[in-house]
């Protein structure tokens, strides 16, 4: 089977493209581009990666000025054509900014950065990136991030759970949502969304640091696995 094509975009103050690239590679098998901020062009990828990292200094917001590089418009047409987007932390936060996912990204609650291991359970599994898990699944995978307090309005809230857009929830260690498994504040305990079609996958717990049981845990290794038997 010939290799995934897949492209990291990287935007000046990216700082995971590395560590994305290479769970890409060593889990996947997936050959991997660095993908310049300036590119206009996406076609030769199955796969395209938001990594975390600031983003211009995360200057204005979270976001707020990758939203207009030229990379964007041929992300627009990338997904336009239904290609596979997932967005990790930063790359969550330019997806909202974009529009390309309903709702905001606000300061953390405790108004502190937070960098630590939290537990998320699965809501989906039946989108690309989550074929692999068990619907109920929980799984440990760190966090680094002072903006990642999710807000819509009710109806976007309302509109998400109608159309089963919500794929991570944060919880306990037993699957339970409650007001201390949320690291941030996010409502309804959102940590991961996609689109109504399900080709992208935004979310803020980074999986590619939970790849290999080296980093402490491998719960996320399930996701790019489940990303190579998608498009297998």
């Amino acid at each position: 089977m010939p290799k995934i094509k897949a492209g990291v975009i990287v935007f000046p103050g990216t700082n995971c493209d590395r560590d994305t690239v290479a769970a890409l590679t060593q889990t996947a098998g997936c050959s991997v581009d660095a993908v310049w901020y300036e590119t206009k062009s996406l076609r030769q990828y199955q796969l395209i990666v938001i990594p975390g990292g600031f983003s211009y200094g995360d200057y204005l917001r979270a976001g707020a000025l990758a939203r207009f590089s030229p990379v964007m418009e041929a992300l627009q047409e990338y997904t336009d054509r239904q290609g596979l987007v997932l967005g990790i932390c930063n790359g969550f936060q330019i997806l909202l900014e974009a529009m390309m996912l309903p709702g905001a990204m606000q300061r953390n609650t405790s108004l502190k950065f937070i960098c630590r291991d939290v537990f998320v359970r699965v809501e989906r599994n039946d989108t690309p990136f989550t074929l692999l898990y068990k619907r109920g699944d929980v799984l440990k995978i760190p966090i680094a991030h002072a903006d990642g307090n999710y807000y819509g309005s009710g109806q976007t809230l309302a509109d998400l759970e109608h159309s089963r857009q919500v794929v991570f929830r944060y919880t306990d260690a037993g699957g339970k949502t409650t007001g201390q498994s949320n690291p941030n504040g996010s409502l309804d305990n959102i940590a991961g969304l996609c689109t109504p079609a399900g080709n992208i996958l935004a979310m803020m717990p980074h999986p590619e640091r939970a790849a290999d049981r080296v980093l402490g845990s491998d719960d996320g290794k399930k996701i790019f696995l489940s990303i190579k038997k998608a498009l297998a």
